[in-house]
């Protein structure tokens, strides 16, 4: 039987360009087919349009990322739908959802031939948007989706959880993000760190002009609805797909029935990761 992964890449990054060609050159020497929808050409792997790698997911037993955590969302876009684990090897900054430690391209590939990695289960985040009743958008996040202002005034938003008002703010935005989200730009908003394998959802206003306005941790089972009541407004999942929202349109949002499949080669708790990420002063600031 064939096997084959499915390759993401940085488009920009020359470092990915170099792991690419050698992490291609070795999986090939290994039988394993690498398909690719990057428009660098890459010795030895088959392109794709993203659409064609979406349709045929099911036939690779791998999404291998090489980029930063923005590319690794990307891979999760492949991916979703699927009980195919996305790989990320970090050759960015932070990068909370690929790897602590970077590999050497001979144990990634090892790796991957032997299937030596262990995964995640991660829940997603779905949304709707209403507009006069009708249904004139809808999709789904790993980390987070947002509605924010586009325009320098402040948005109004009305905010109701599980069919019953909960505040109306006057407001940049407001996030709503899952555990995975919850280290992303939840976090640099003030948003609480939830443990991945928590099933919950992170409730943020931006910077609202109203007397409460404390992050809140949701239930998943809950539906988020909130009413945009200006004239205009932006809707943002993981930052990759966007759409405008006008005044009187709602938004609802809860917690998705399928999940992302996230591939680590290390055995590591998370919380191991948050001090490896965060560079955590775990002796104390006093040196102690």
């Amino acid at each position: 039987m064939t096997r084959s992964v499915i390759l993401v890449l940085h488009p920009s990054r020359p470092e990915a360009h170099d792991w690419a060609a050698k992490v291609v050159r070795d999986l090939n020497s290994r039988m394993i087919d690498v398909f690719t929808a990057s428009e660098i050409a890459i010795d030895g792997a088959k392109r794709k349009t993203e659409q064609e790698l979406k349709n045929s997911v099911r036939d690779s037993e791998l999404v291998l990322v090489l980029g930063g955590d923005g590319t690794i969302l990307r891979g999760t876009e492949i991916a979703h739908g699927s009980d195919v684990p996305v790989l990320g090897v970090n050759l960015g900054h932070v990068g909370f959802l690929a790897q602590i430690q970077r590999p050497s391209i001979e144990s990634l590939v090892d790796a991957i031939d032997k299937k030596l990695y262990k995964t995640e289960r991660r829940m997603t985040l779905s949304y709707k948007i209403e507009r006069k009743g009708v249904l004139v958008g809808e999709g789904w996040a790993l980390n987070e989706v947002a509605i924010e202002r586009n325009t320098e005034s402040m948005i109004e938003l009305f905010v109701q959880i599980d069919h019953r008002p909960l505040s109306r703010w006057g407001c940049d935005g407001v996030i709503c993000a899952t555990p995975t989200g919850s280290t992303a730009y939840a976090f640099s908003a003030g948003g609480p760190v939830v443990w991945p394998d928590v099933e919950a959802l992170v409730l943020l206003p931006l910077a609202a002009h109203a007397l409460f306005s404390d992050p809140m941790v949701v239930s998943p089972e809950s539906e988020i609805a909130i009413d945009v009541e200006s004239d205009t407004g932006v809707i943002s999942a993981d930052g990759l797909r966007k759409f405008q929202l006008n005044s009187g349109d709602r938004v609802l949002m809860t917690s998705e029935k399928t999940f992302v499949s996230l591939a680590l080669l290390e055995d590591v708790s998370f919380t191991d990761r948050l001090v490896a990420k965060f560079k955590l002063p775990v002796d104390g600031w006093r040196g102690e």
